[in-house]
């Protein structure tokens, strides 16, 4: 199925692991040399206006692309636990990705 950004723009987009709405596809990524699409972005958490960040949502979290819905799958991160003594520690960052490219591959 082919669909163009106006009609993108239009789909509210879900995501299926809470059932939590998260606003409507407010644009599209992607990378420059090969013109693969990336992921979508739609408007972050709502609340001040200086405090809203966009959501980047990568393509293989993308689950359907329907009529009139987006379908994706987010996994909420894990809540930092505390330590006995009370005080919180920050949760350990994430593995560095492996799958990208070098910018020597590029020349």
């Amino acid at each position: 199925m082919e669909t163009s950004f106006q009609e993108l723009k239009k789909k509210e987009t879900v995501n299926v692991c809470d059932g939590k709405r998260l606003g409507k596809v407010t644009d599209v990524v992607f990378s420059y040399p090969e013109g693969r699409v990336l992921g979508i972005v739609v408007p972050g958490s709502k609340g001040l206006r200086w405090g809203k960040a966009d959501l980047f949502i990568a393509l293989n979290c993308v689950e359907k692309i329907g009529v009139d819905v987006v379908l994706v799958e987010l996994r909420s991160p894990p809540k930092p636990e505390k330590k006995q003594q009370g005080k919180w520690s920050p949760p350990e960052p994430p593995p560095p990705r492996t799958d990208r490219r070098d910018y020597g591959e590029y020349e």
